[in-house]
């Protein structure tokens, strides 16, 4: 008889009873945001509002990507709803990450010292869990 350790077949003498399987925890699949459009002053309620909705919305332990692809332009009303965004997230126990934001928005937070408190990455593939909605004006 024989059982895998660490992808590695073993021999196991008869009679040993099998090895029990570890179970391993499920990790959550992220709830995306799309953003499309600018983040400003002119949108901030919409988008601040759909990024609290989604947070809320997200089982603790999830991480809320915020999918940037589609938005170019961000001013410091759209930095604050993405800063109160992260801060209600550090605070109910989830992860936020921004997800392809522009060469803009990463300048912006180059000149205000905030792009270290953000997690990034590139926006998902095919955006597993996503709930499909947007914020923006193009959403």
């Amino acid at each position: 008889m024989t059982h895998v350790e660490d992808g590695t077949v073993v021999p196991r003498p008869a009679g040993t009873p099998p090895t029990p399987a570890i179970p391993t925890p499920a990790v959550p699949t992220p709830a995306v945001v799309r953003v499309a459009g600018d983040l400003d002053m002119h949108h901030l309620e919409e988008v601040r509002s759909t990024l609290l909705r989604a947070i809320a919305e997200a089982p603790p332990g999830t991480e809320v990507l915020i999918d940037l692809m589609y938005s170019s332009f961000c001013d410091s009303s759209g930095l604050e709803a993405l800063l109160t965004a992260r801060q209600r997230a550090l605070e109910t126990g989830r992860t936020l990450r921004l997800g392809a934001p522009s060469h803009q928005m990463l300048r912006l937070m180059e000149i205000t010292d905030t792009a270290w408190l953000f997690e990034m990455g590139p926006a998902p593939r095919d955006a597993p869990g996503s709930d499909g909605s947007a914020a923006g004006p193009d959403a």
